[in-house]
């Protein structure tokens, strides 16, 4: 008896004689760039360094395109950006020791973002492994070690039969919810020496899914059919696990409101009547999700962020969906079902039963008035108007990316994405410098369209190199840069609890004249003609800055009682 499982593909009479006869020239870097194409691999990013050569040295004898950034870091952001454009695990090449560490703020968004990106770095030779001082250039005791604790999981190579397994494996596991980003590493000597292994000419690495239990989901089904008030919030799984709509169907057939959270932007639609938008933050909105006789939460750990900085209280019964087993229950007691978003959701659109609730519109409306009044209390017509600038002379469906700056925290709340996967920001990390070199990499993934970053002065620092970047490729990213003269929600915390700032105040560059230098068009703007210069700048292909010189507020906060 014959099972599927004991079948094996046998070769063709012409893949044994290639397989007997590979080509000349080949080494350990070939095998790489194999295994990435055999994948389905188009595009790689990364930066070179001396014990990585022979990865970039096979990478002209590949099909594959290269897309090479000014620092380690930014070229992370860019494949970051890249994964979560396309759904693709983007590979990052990197060289050892402080090239490789140089990338670590960058992985660390990734997983907070759950970002699918595929670093794979050199390593000193063979003969120093294992935590000996033998005195190689870029030596560390143990490499690996100082990514464990950020990415999935951690693959380390030691001879060139290892190499298609370990990147397939890594593959798998940041394909797999939840995405993320993985770490292989390989040494310089793998990599340099010729191999007669046949060419790799295909791969098999088909991500695990991720379905929900079936007793919880019919617990969950159960709880939501009788709820009197229920509610849900949207976090980022939603939209990496694409299920928008799945989302959008069950919100309608349970009529519960919809509130997404900072990485959860355009799960839901901005306009529908059941939206609560994304004013996550606003205490009349924690108020109305605390009076849920039961919330569903779906693809979010209800962090800081995400839970009005942990001042939220849920006062019924919590539904919480989670790909991330570590953030299933962390943070409240719950029905926990670990699963990924749309598989779960379908799930439970098998088996609620329809509500019917007339007042859930209008309930909606009360608190988004309530909101609205809030903000308008506090004079910060300026800010709104920059925002809402933006918006107009974004296209609806270009994508843009936020670094961290006053204004990206204003778009958190009050910007309506136009739809799901086109606003990311650095908020699941904090780090700066993420806006500009992420929009390259979502430049890189489609040229189509148009891309924004946005970025203040002080981010915009981190990531000035890459302006040759965009030069080079020529991509299509238009940069908004707000400068108000230094770290200016730094300024506002400082001077908020201690009375005045200290260390916030930048000199900086003419960033117009520095744009320029580079070849690519600046122009400076105003609160009054940001809207027709970003129009402009957007709608020019290749790559353009706009600087609005502008000192913008923060709403007051409603966390602090």
């Amino acid at each position: 008896m014959t099972h599927d499982h004991d079948l094996v593909l046998r070769p063709t009479e012409a893949q044994t004689a290639a397989a007997l006869n590979p080509p000349a020239g080949r080494n350990g870097g070939d095998l790489v760039v194999e295994t990435l194409a055999g994948l389905g691999t188009t595009t790689v990013f990364g930066l070179p360094g001396q014990h990585a050569l022979g990865m970039f040295d096979a990478l002209r004898r590949s099909d594959l395109r290269y897309v090479g950034l000014r620092v380690e870091n930014n070229a992370g952001f860019a494949a970051d950006a890249y994964g979560r454009i396309t759904g693709e695990a983007a590979p990052l090449l990197l060289s050892t020791g402080p090239g490789a560490l140089t990338s670590l703020a960058a992985l660390q968004e990734a997983a907070a973002a759950s970002a699918p990106v595929l670093a794979i770095s050199s390593q000193i030779p063979t003969a120093g492994l294992g935590g000996g001082r033998h005195g190689y250039l870029h030596e560390l005791p143990d490499q690996s070690a100082s990514f464990r604790g950020v990415v999935k999981s951690v693959h380390t190579v030691r001879t060139q039969s290892q190499i298609p397994s370990a990147i397939e494996a890594a593959w798998k596991s940041a394909l797999t919810a939840p995405h993320g980003p993985v770490w292989v590493e390989i040494p310089q000597d793998v990599l340099l020496a010729e191999t007669s292994i046949p060419v790799v000419t295909g791969g098999d690495a088909f991500p695990e899914e991720l379905p929900p239990r079936v007793e919880l989901t019919a617990v969950a089904a159960d709880l939501l059919s009788k709820a009197a008030r229920p509610a849900i919030i949207a976090g980022g799984g939603v939209v990496r696990s694409d299920a928008s709509g799945k989302l959008r169907q069950l919100a309608e057939v349970l009529q519960a409101p919809v509130v997404t959270t900072p990485g959860g932007k355009g799960a839901f639609p901005w306009q529908h009547p059941l939206s609560l938008q994304s004013w996550i933050e606003d205490r009349y909105v924690t108020d109305f999700l605390e009076e849920a006789d039961v919330l569903l939460v779906v693809g979010s750990g209800l962090g800081e962020l995400s839970s009005n900085y942990h001042t939220f209280k849920p006062r019924g019964r919590v539904i919480q969906i989670e790909a991330d087993l570590g953030k299933l229950e962390s943070n409240h007691s719950a029905l926990g079902i670990h699963a990924d978003a749309r598989l779960a959701l379908q799930a439970l659109l098998e088996t609620v039963f329809a509500r019917t609730d007339e007042t859930a519109p209008e309930r909606v409306r009360e608190v988004l008035t309530r909101v609205a009044d809030r903000i308008s209390s506090q004079e910060l017509t300026l800010e709104q108007d920059v925002l809402a600038s933006v918006r107009r002379a974004l296209p609806a469906d270009s994508p843009s990316f936020w670094d961290m700056t006053i204004l990206a925290y204003w778009a958190w709340s009050a910007f309506d994405a136009k739809g799901p996967n086109l606003l990311h920001s650095a908020q699941g990390a904090g780090g700066l410098g993420y806006g500009f070199p992420a929009a390259l990499g979502a430049a890189v993934a489609d040229g189509s369209r148009p891309v924004l970053a946005v970025s203040g002065d002080g981010g915009a620092l981190y990531s000035i190199a890459e302006l040759a970047t965009a030069r080079q490729y020529d991509l299509n990213v238009t940069w908004l840069i707000v400068d108000d003269g230094g770290y200016g929600i730094l300024r506002e915390y400082m001077t908020d609890a201690f009375g005045e700032a200290t260390a916030t105040e930048l000199t900086r560059p003419d960033y117009v004249a520095l744009a320029e230098s580079f070849g690519v068009p600046g122009v400076l703007t105003s609160a009054e003609t940001l809207e027709a210069d970003l129009s402009k700048a957007l709608s020019e292909p290749g790559p353009s800055v706009v600087v609005l010189p502008a000192v913008l507020r923060m709403f007051a906060p409603t966390h602090l009682g």
